[in-house]
């Protein structure tokens, strides 16, 4: 397919760079990048709904408050004391 695009300057400038080093043409380059782009997103957004694991529990616990990770702190090794 044929079709025009605009790229920055320096992007084009680098990627003309590439095809010179790789003897490829300019062409051929934006189209291996564009394809890596689209296989990174689709590995991506297959990792992404990956389903959550989840716990039974009371939820958080009287007492606790997350913004203090001293205090949480010493609740979570007072629990892990033998009385």
């Amino acid at each position: 397919m044929r079709t025009t695009i605009r790229i920055d300057d320096h992007l084009a400038r680098e990627a003309k760079r590439i095809a010179v080093q790789t003897n490829q043409t300019l062409g051929a380059v934006v189209e291996e990048g564009l394809r890596i782009l689209l296989a990174h997103r689709r590995t991506r957004g297959k990792k992404a709904q990956s389903p959550l694991v989840t716990f039974r529990g009371g939820g958080l616990q009287p007492g606790i408050d997350l913004d203090d990770s001293a205090s949480l702190l010493d609740v979570m090794e007072r629990r892990d004391d033998p009385l």
